[in-house]
């Protein structure tokens, strides 16, 4: 089950794009962590094409974000390289975060039903107390929907 508004993430540390470690929480203000499925997909690109295009404003606010899946540190390189993004990406193959936070879901699709990423977001505090959660999430628009909830925790 994913965690809400009000828990605390477990800690965990995994890979950025360039193969430095990241771990979470950090102490600093806010964090985004956004979970998607799989890299080079419809919905996960347009997802971090929107965070890409945002992310000056969250920075202006103090605030880092952060696109997680399963994929490799490889597969994130090609996939920034690809299609231009600026957002970080993390890598979490043994599923810390995945897990962690309750994303790793059973999913249907053409009646076959598989254990997948739900796209989620968090909101976290310096000290990983969860301060927003979206669950089932579609990806045009959440960006911008993510934003607006940062100012208003700031």
């Amino acid at each position: 089950m994913s965690l809400g508004v009000n828990d605390t993430i477990p800690p965990f540390c995994i890979q950025d794009s360039s193969e430095n470690k990241v771990c979470l929480p950090d102490g600093s203000a806010l964090t985004v962590l956004y979970f998607y499925p799989k890299d080079n997909t419809s919905g996960c690109t347009l997802e971090a094409k929107e965070f890409s295009d945002l992310l000056p404003e969250f920075t202006a606010l103090g605030v880092k974000v952060y696109g997680i899946s399963q994929d490799s540190v490889k597969s994130h390189q090609k996939f920034i390289e690809k299609q231009e993004l600026t957002v970080p990406l993390l890598s979490d193959p043994d599923h810390a975060a995945i897990e962690g936070l309750g994303v790793w879901i059973s999913k249907k699709l053409y009646g076959r039903e598989y254990m997948g990423v739900d796209r989620s977001t968090f909101i976290i505090d310096g000290s990983g107390k969860i301060l927003a959660a979206w669950n089932k999430v579609k990806a045009r628009g959440h960006a911008a929907e993510v934003l607006k909830k940062v100012q208003e925790l700031n």
